[in-house]
């Protein structure tokens, strides 16, 4: 093809092609670095607490949470529990958006620039979902779970085993092969933005093993290594004094914090 090409323009070809190659090449190469390179989120100023955003567990139940939000407002902060949609036992995902339109309503009510999140039980799978799949990792400051099943609960394996027509979509979900966990967990379990601790109850008979609460690069606190005696079980997380107060203990100040024996008598009085 190029042989009959006088020698100045087979010359004049070759040059043009290697341009194009080289072309094609840096396009490649900036597409795929695109793909693979993700901007940091900025962490939320952490010396600002916004609103408190309280998220129910499976059935949606906004009284399971009263007791805290009291307590919460006791100590100045704007606490407000969301109501879920389907009574707290529909898609986990749609309860995402919920938790993403009631943060965005918070933020526009107080001017705030972000929020604390407290979520409970398959709340805290909830609050998840909105760090990582709605951006809300830009919107927390910090995000507290009690008691959640990040990685599934045999209660609920078992129930879509043994009662498939009393285990609603968010049961189903909170298997710990279901494919929202799955998805959930296939990355980076405490997205970057917010700091992340997760509370549960070594008691706790309702998340099996209660251990699932265990969310890699959280502060991992269960509730009887800060007081041994502790008899708090999974219902009474939200409600327990002591519980609460290690929940106001990370959500103020201008960090978390790690919590162990030496606070028990401080926490529990």
């Amino acid at each position: 093809m190029f042989a009959s090409l006088a020698p100045a323009r087979r010359r004049l070809v070759f040059a043009v092609l290697a341009l194009v190659l080289v072309g094609v090449v840096a396009a490649v190469a900036a597409f795929v670095a695109s793909r693979s390179t993700n901007d940091p989120v900025a962490s939320v100023d952490q010396s600002v607490p916004g609103p408190v955003l309280l998220v129910p567990g499976f059935g949606g139940s906004t009284e399971s949470l009263d007791v805290l939000a009291a307590e919460l407002r006791d100590n100045g902060r704007d606490a407000t529990v969301v109501a879920l949609p389907d009574g707290g036992v529909g898609d986990l995902t749609v309860q995402a958006q919920t938790l993403r339109d009631a943060v965005d309503a918070a933020l526009t009510r107080t001017g705030a620039t972000s929020v604390d999140v407290v979520g409970y039980s398959a709340g805290g799978v909830v609050a998840r979902i909105w760090a990582t799949d709605l951006g809300g990792n830009e919107q927390a400051r910090r995000i507290v779970t009690l008691g959640s099943p990040h990685h599934g609960t045999q209660v609920a394996a078992l129930a879509s085993q043994v009662l498939p027509d009393q285990c609603p979509t968010a049961c189903q979900q909170l298997a710990p092969d279901s494919s929202v966990l799955a998805a959930l967990n296939s990355g980076d379990e405490t997205p970057d933005g917010p700091q992340w601790v997760s509370i549960w109850t070594e008691l706790d008979q309702v998340v099996t093993p209660p251990s699932s609460a265990r969310l890699d690069g959280a502060i991992d606190i269960p509730v009887q290594s800060v007081c041994a005696d502790s008899t708090v079980d999974h219902g009474s997380l939200p409600r327990d004094p002591l519980v609460g107060a290690m929940v106001s203990a990370q959500l103020d100040g201008d960090s978390t914090v790690e919590l162990g024996a030496a606070d028990c008598s401080r926490l529990s009085s």
